[in-house]
């Protein structure tokens, strides 16, 4: 059941972020196959490789976790944007999304 949910979710994360499953084993220094053995509920990885994972999909593993949560690596990209916000930018951004 929860092998099920985490590949799922790995699914999903990955799409959202753009890139096919093999890509993304390469860049994690993996076999061609990694992810979608993962995906595909054949492999689970281990602690320091969902590590690797949620740092590559440039989010939390609290926010991988988060299945209520539909695009957690939006909102962290829309998160690291603002920072780099002044203030009166950052209120101005604020009341836009008041008003949405």
């Amino acid at each position: 059941m929860y092998y099920d949910e985490f590949s799922k979710r790995l699914t999903q994360l990955r799409q959202e972020k753009g890139v096919t499953a093999r890509d993304m084993s390469l860049s994690l220094g993996q076999s061609e196959s990694y992810i979608n053995k993962i995906e595909n509920n054949y492999a689970m990885p281990s602690m320091n490789g969902f590590f690797y994972i949620c740092e590559y999909l440039d989010i939390t593993p609290k926010d991988f976790f988060d299945y209520g949560e539909d695009n957690p690596i939006l909102i962290n990209t829309l998160i690291k944007s603002c920072k780099k916000l002044s203030k009166e930018q950052t209120e101005a951004l604020l009341k836009f999304i008041e008003t949405l």
